[in-house]
């Protein structure tokens, strides 16, 4: 298993109910092991298994919901 860490950048949050909303979203992506999501920072934390999904679909499910994302570094 290839287990990482990756942050992402999340741009148009505005409350609470939109960081539920995308960790709801990438929960059900296979490979998601946990997923935290601040509106106050703007960011979304992922531990992600490489071997079943990529960073590219975690952005594709959060542009999914109306939102855009990117990696940190």
């Amino acid at each position: 298993m290839s287990t990482t860490t990756v942050t992402f950048r999340v741009s148009g949050m505005h409350c609470g109910s939109c960081s539920l909303l995308i960790d709801d979203v990438l929960e059900d992506l296979p490979g998601v092991h946990t997923t935290t999501t601040s509106v106050k920072a703007g960011r979304s934390v992922v531990e992600l298994d490489l071997a079943r999904s990529s960073t590219d679909d975690v952005i594709a499910a959060i542009a999914e919901v109306g939102y855009r994302a990117e990696p940190v570094g």
